[in-house]
């Protein structure tokens, strides 16, 4: 059986809130729909190698509707994907990413600081320059069944990251900028190219934080979407950071192919700490979205994550997808004593604007980084996070999504239902 038959029978798409909330991207998955970065190589753009930065947002923002209504045509069936253009709005996005790494503005810092080269004297809050370091890349087993599917989710986990979460259970990779290889964007590619030619159900962007990496990530995008084909080379390169590589994975194309062509679901799996400007060009290349919604609205972000204009940075962000019918899940995590401060607004906030949106509530939390008694990087400050969360903060934290109509038992309970009858 193909692993996009598979993946079309899981029993998580009789839950109608699931069917509902992941239709797009259940379709991308099992190549009954293109992907965006399909579509996006279909849409001509007007611009030269020397357009200035303000006339290719111009173009950009000239051609996002156009792309829009062409996505919403493909979505109900009323057209089908027209062949590539050159130069295309994935060529554009290209262009417009490389030039803004400049000044760069990817996320909510703000930092402007000249990212186009490595070695630069000034650096901002993720410490990167050009170069972009991915850490690993496999068929991630442990997402939820709607993205790890039955062959895995297409995971591939850059370094860095721009908060300082103190519990950060992948602080190897958030905290160490020079953890993991340096990978081009052609590399990149071949990554994303081989996981969904193995039967992965999607390509996982994820990290550390993968906004801070938005230049590298929309360049491979744009490979694939121009007809990108790995070479031997690329994947020589490609395997030096696979996490599996001892494990067989058959390849198919026909797990993997729309029209003839490469096609896979991209999955933004994000802290969502992104700007305005960023999330125009995510809009266009993104088929399904996975934010991770930690805080509340008081000062937690920022006594346990550095990391001021949270609460508005990704609540608005949310309201901006969900508005625009896009496809998502939410995940929370847990903390201990942090239910009343950061897990009830936060679920009272989605009750209000989105309760449509399926949650997971994750009880997974264990000290970690700063927050390890054991560690060498242990900090008294967060003695408070040095225990991991009571079975009552987890029953209260589900009670009160259960209280205010939150889809989210599914998605939360359902590696649960082996064990059940």
């Amino acid at each position: 059986m193909l692993a996009t038959e598979s993946f079309d029978r899981l029993w998580v798409w009789d839950d109608p809130a699931l069917g509902g909330a992941l239709n797009w991207y259940r379709q991308v998955a099992t190549n009954r729909r293109p992907a965006k970065f399909r579509i996006a190589a279909t849409v001509p753009a007007q611009f030269t190698p020397s357009s200035d930065e303000t006339a290719l947002w111009a173009e950009l923002d000239r051609l996002t509707p156009e792309f829009l209504a062409c996505w919403q045509d493909i979505r109900v069936g009323r057209t089908t994907l027209a062949p590539v253009q050159r130069p295309n709005l994935l060529d554009l996005c290209d262009a417009l990413v490389r030039r803004w790494l400049a000044h760069c503005t990817f996320c909510r810092w703000n930092c402007r600081v000249d990212r186009s080269h490595d070695g630069s004297s000034r650096i901002g809050a993720c410490k990167l320059g050009e170069a972009s370091r991915v850490s690993s890349h496999f068929h991630h087993p442990g997402e939820e069944l709607v993205y790890r599917g039955t062959a895995g989710s297409g995971t591939i986990f850059f370094t860095s990251c721009n908060m300082r979460c103190a519990f950060c259970q992948n602080g190897d990779i958030s905290t160490d900028k020079d953890n993991g290889i340096d990978t081009d964007g052609r590399t990149l590619a071949a990554i994303a190219w081989t996981l969904r030619m193995e039967g992965c159900h999607n390509v996982n962007w994820v990290g550390g934080e993968v906004t801070i990496h938005l230049h590298r990530i929309v360049e491979a995008i744009a490979l694939l979407g121009n007809g990108f084909k790995p070479g031997p080379a690329d994947l020589a390169r490609a395997r030096r950071t696979r996490a599996d590589r001892f494990c067989w994975h058959d390849t198919r194309a026909e797990d993997a192919s729309y029209a003839g062509h490469l096609n896979a679901p991209m999955l933004w799996n994000s802290n969502f700490f992104m700007t305005d400007e960023a999330m125009k060009i995510l809009r266009l290349l993104m088929d399904v979205w996975l934010p991770d919604f930690k805080f509340g609205p008081g000062r937690c972000a920022m006594t346990l994550a550095k990391t001021p204009w949270y609460w508005e940075t990704v609540t608005g962000n949310l309201l901006m997808l969900h508005g625009a019918g896009e496809d998502m899940t939410i995940r929370h995590l847990v903390m201990p004593g942090h239910v009343e401060c950061c897990t009830v607004p936060m679920l009272d906030w989605l009750a209000r604007h989105m309760p449509d949106v399926p949650i997971n509530i994750m009880d997974q939390y264990r000290p970690d980084n700063f927050c390890e008694p054991g560690s060498d990087k242990y900090r008294p400050e967060y003695a408070a996070l040095t225990r991991g969360i009571t079975r009552a903060e987890f029953s209260a934290a589900c009670a009160h999504a259960a209280s205010r109509g939150i889809k989210f038992e599914t998605i939360t309970f359902e590696k649960a239902r082996r064990f059940l009858g």
